[in-house]
């Protein structure tokens, strides 16, 4: 996996070498330079340039996908500092957690509905408020509050079986793949009618992507701190 990473990794620098860059001089109804940075109408540059909405998503997978990619990059890096960092401890004796059925109760109902957030912010984060890295992190809250009230050893053969770490790499790689294929300027074929879920290019594909990563790097990192720190 390591290899594939930094083979990824020259692809990405390769692609940041040979990509020629487009500084076009916008003007707005004869309105330009710092002017465009207070006009309102900038938002509708960005919404109509990206093809969505939501002009926050717009500009994290369009106008700034360099800043994206290496955002990924570092959480991957933290990740991966984290086990790092605990590796060479011994998991503690005592592992604090709810044990009272209210409070059992309570966990996973808030985790129910964070899921629920997370797969709505990830699926129409283009369309509305919300995108890869707040669905991440609902994800990760949902996963959080289901490990603090179920047994550890229970959630960490769960982990393994779903085999969630090859899965946050293989999108973590999959992820820079498509981003470079849209910085390369490929277009995705246009197979569903105007102004729905998918009629967005990349950047539909580009928020699950992230939302994976961030909440099984989330999971992970949870359960690393539970078996050898004994909580959250």
């Amino acid at each position: 996996m390591r290899n594939l990473y930094i083979v990824a990794g020259i692809i990405l620098l390769v692609e940041i070498l040979i990509s020629p860059i487009f500084l076009p001089a916008v003007s707005i109804n004869g309105v330009s330079g710092a002017a465009l940075a207070i006009d309102p109408s900038i938002m509708d540059i960005v919404a109509s340039e990206s093809g969505v909405p939501n002009t926050v998503s717009g500009i994290i997978f369009k106008n700034r996908l360099y800043d994206t990619i290496f955002e990924v990059v570092v959480f991957t890096l933290a990740i991966m500092g984290v086990r790092f960092l605990l590796s060479d401890e011994q998991p503690a004796s005592n592992i604090r957690q709810f044990t009272d059925y209210p409070s059992i109760v309570l966990a996973k109902l808030g985790a129910t509905i964070a899921a629920l957030i997370a797969v709505e912010l990830a699926i129409r984060g283009h369309l509305s408020p919300g995108g890869g890295f707040a669905a991440g992190v609902a994800g990760g809250t949902a996963i959080g509050l289901v490990v603090i009230v179920s047994d550890a050893k229970q959630m960490e053969q769960l982990y393994h079986r779903w085999k969630a770490s090859t899965l946050e790499k293989v999108s973590v790689l999959i992820f820079i793949v498509f981003s470079a294929l849209s910085l390369s300027g490929v277009v995705l074929p246009t197979l569903v009618p105007p102004d729905t879920l998918l009629d967005a290019g990349w950047i539909p594909v580009l928020n699950i992507l992230v939302a994976i990563k961030v909440a099984l790097g989330s999971w992970s990192a949870v359960l690393m701190f539970i078996r050898y720190r004994g909580l959250l």
